[in-house]
């Protein structure tokens, strides 16, 4: 048996400039962490039938070609996996791998790339892994989607990510003292917001209004490119004023990115003594993240009763096979 596991990831400041369409036109620039939250893929040889597979859903079948998985039909057939083969999937929070604003879809495709090249004996390399993965989600399966999803869970660890006019991408590590990111670490709030969000169509919406948003993602990039001199600095309170003027610019890329219990959570917490924060990932549900100084922190969740509370850690590496 071949297992993978993949770290799902928090975006901070310039989502959206990794989209074709923006960097195209110069380049975009997000900082990203992986946190110690991960996306697990098993795969191991199958006797009764050719290929089974285990999710939300099961199935049965004896062909690549009639997966009804579109990530795991299109992996298989780019990897050319052709033995009897069970696969099987399950993420540390949401049960599913769409619109958790924490990357899970290009976790899960990364990692069960990672997985079968294993199962198949090849070799692949972390930027080979990001590279295939955005293949598969944005050219073979059309997905509404960027490239950093795909680049954070492969490379793992605290990074700014670049993405050059020219399609190549460069993951830069932050250079800042492991104290730094242990105060940073402290001073984040994760709530689940119990809200469903459908990602595809937020960031069709996003990917559609492209043309009028340019200049606001410009903004976005220069507060990503702020927000790594603030960490390696270590202006830690500076990240929380630049986490807010980030979500400002966020919100007004699509019409449901956010709503008016989104808002209402959002302005609770900031009453209460949080600097900023945001929706993370697509937006219109999922996970609310707070940068608030940690005598504020009690304040914060009274603030926020009834919605539960996620503690995490960040997390240095990316996708690793840890059983074969």
């Amino acid at each position: 048996m071949i297992i993978s596991k993949t770290p799902l990831r928090i975006s901070f400041a310039g989502g959206g400039s990794d989209f074709e369409d923006y960097y195209k036109t110069g380049y975009g620039a997000v900082i990203s962490t992986t946190i110690d939250k991960h996306m697990f893929v098993a795969v191991s040889k199958k006797f009764e039938y050719p290929i089974r597979l285990a999710y939300s859903s099961v199935e049965e079948i004896h062909d690549v070609g009639d997966i009804r998985h579109n990530l795991i039909r299109e992996i298989a057939k780019l990897v050319r996996v052709e033995n009897s083969f069970s696969i099987h999937y399950t993420s540390e929070l949401l049960s599913g791998h769409e619109g958790s604003g924490l990357g899970a879809s290009s976790a899960l495709a990364v990692g069960l790339l990672n997985a079968l090249h294993a199962f198949v004996g090849r070799k692949i390399t972390t930027a080979e892994l990001a590279k295939l993965a955005c293949k598969i989600e944005i050219d073979i399966l059309g997905s509404p989607i960027g490239k950093q999803d795909q680049y954070v869970t492969a490379f793992g660890g605290f990074n700014y990510i670049k993405f050059k006019s020219n399609g190549r991408v460069e993951v830069k590590p932050i250079k800042c003292s492991s104290k730094t990111l242990a105060k940073l670490n402290a001073r984040l709030l994760m709530f689940y917001t119990g809200l469903e969000s459908s990602s595809q169509k937020v960031l069709a919406e996003q990917k559609s209004k492209m043309p009028l948003n340019l200049k606001t993602i410009d903004k976005m990039v220069i507060l990503a490119e702020k927000l790594k001199s603030a960490l390696e600095k270590g202006s830690l309170n500076n990240f929380g004023n630049i986490l807010h003027e980030n979500w400002m610019y966020k919100k007004s890329l699509a019409s449901k990115i956010s709503n008016p219990t989104i808002d209402d959570y959002y302005s609770r917490a900031r009453k209460a003594g949080a600097l900023g924060g945001k929706i993370l990932g697509s937006g219109g549900g999922g996970f609310l993240l707070f940068y608030c100084p940690l005598d504020k922190q009690e304040k914060v969740r009274r603030a926020l009763a009834g919605l539960r509370e996620i503690n995490f850690k960040f997390e240095s590496n990316g996708s690793q096979i840890i059983k074969i």
